[in-house]
Order: C-alpha cells, then structure tokens, then sequence
C-alpha cells in the first residue's frame, strides 16, 4: 500500500526469500484467541511482546524496552540488520503495528504489518504450521534508539500548557468518556485533558485497515492540523493502530505516549 503494510497474497509468493523474517505477535494468553493458538505462519518466530519485549522493570504494562534489551532479544531471534521484517497478530490487526512502532523507534525502518494477520492468511489457504520451539542463529541486530518517537508523563503533562502538540486517544468512545469502567482493576475513568478521541476500530475494517480513500475520511478535521500527534490508549498498544493509519494519510510528526492512560490516570490520581 505504501510501504508499511503487505497481503497475504504478497507475502505468500515471497515466503522463501532469505531476507524476510516473519514475526508471530500475539498475545501468548489472549483470551480473545481460539483454534489459531497452536498454529502460525509457516517459519514464523515467536515475537514475545509481553515477556522479552517489555520493560519488566517498569510499573506500567507493555513498556517500552531499553535499546539494549531490544537489541538482544532481536539477536536472538536471529534477526539482523539487513532483515526485512513482516510482523502479524491473530486479530488481523492489533498488535502488529505496536510491534512496527518499537522498531522504528530502534532505528530500523525495514518492517511491514502483514495486513489481516493470520485470520486473513488462514481463510486464503495459505501455508501454516504447528507452532513449535525453535532456535536460530543468532543476529547482527542493532538498535539506534530514536527519542523523538516517544513521549512521557513528563513530555504529557508540560503540553497540557502549551498544547504544542494534539494527543489522541484510541480507546473506545466510552472508555474515553468515562462511561465505563476501565479493563484494569481500581484505575479511574476518564482522560488526558485537552485530548481527542480516534477509536482504533475507526481506521480498521474486516481486520485490515481501511482503505486510503477512507482513512482520508476519518482523519480529515485534522488535514490542515500542523502539531505534532502524540497517540495514547490504556498501554500503548492499540494507539500504534491509530498513528500507523494516520502516517498513511497525513504528514504529521507522529510519537505515542508509552504509559498513556494507564501512567497518566495513576501519576494523576
């Protein structure tokens, strides 16, 4: 489409190319997930984004790891700097792009969602298999973190002054509202002052996002917004579905607040 995502169809006919390197995103005990736990992409690699992939060390869920963990757990995925990367989840499309976003932030740019994840490449008939243990060798992988991608509490709570910058929420309208309680326990409702509300599910139809010509739709009343968008949600994970939409249909500097609601609503209590 323009670089940052692929069919099914495309990565089917590409599947042997030595370069490519397919990661398996999902969540491990996703509850939302059914008769696809026990299979993948044929030759896929496990992308543990709760476990290898997150901070542990931070309070606040799914959080950004240092460059040097980053770097790491890529090598040893047998991931290197050449490594053209083509990441899917099994919603269609839900944790890819977070997955897209962190390596960007790392500093490498060779990285596409693979559009529909796995619901869409299992209904075409394409090749899958048992999901098994697997060792590879290891990677030349190299982070060059990028600090401009990222904002934190401190960054969040400065623009509340001088608003040099719009944040956009992607959670539910009612989560946004606070009309319902939020997913993790004793966290109040509500949202960062000053910001506006894109549900993530806006930009995405039949798991894969919606086409170029509809994303223009949904993002227009920001068309002539010159401000940078910083992208929240409640952990930092579905706001990367809305700010990768958003980079197919505007030109704006794009950034996510890693702790997003869940930081803010605590740090602000």
């Amino acid at each position: 489409m323009n670089g940052m995502i692929v069919s099914a169809a495309w990565l089917n006919e590409n599947l042997e190319m030595p370069e490519i390197i397919i990661l398996d995103a999902r969540l491990r005990y996703d509850p939302a997930s059914s008769e696809l736990d026990d299979l993948r992409i044929k030759g896929a690699r496990i992308f543990d984004l709760e476990g290898d992939f997150s901070d542990k060390k931070n309070p606040f869920p799914n959080a950004l790891p240092s460059p040097g963990q980053f770097e790491n757990s890529c090598r040893k995925l047998g991931i290197n700097k050449s490594s053209m990367i083509v990441v899917y989840d099994d919603r269609g499309i839900y944790l890819s792009p977070r997955v897209w976003w962190m390596f960007k932030v790392m500093g490498h740019q060779n990285i596409r969602v693979l559009d529909g994840g796995f619901p869409g490449w299992k209904k075409a008939g394409y090749r899958t298999e048992k999901v098994v243990d697997m060792k590879f060798d290891t990677g030349n992988f190299k982070a060059d973190f990028n600090p401009d991608m990222v904002v934190d509490f401190e960054g969040i709570s400065n623009n509340l002054k001088s608003r040099k910058a719009l944040v956009i929420d992607a959670r539910s309208s009612d989560r946004f509202h606070g009309l319902v309680p939020e997913p993790r326990k004793e966290l109040r409702r509500g949202n960062i002052p000053n910001s506006i509300n894109i549900p993530y599910e806006t930009v995405l139809k039949d798991g894969k996002f919606k086409s170029l010509g509809e994303l223009k739709e949904v993002f227009a009343d920001l068309e002539g917004e010159g401000r940078p968008l910083v992208f929240s949600c409640g952990s930092g994970v579905t706001a990367c579905i809305v700010l990768m939409a958003s980079e197919m249909s505007l030109k704006n500097d794009n950034k996510v607040y890693d702790g997003s609601w869940t930081e803010y609503a605590q740090l602000t209590d």
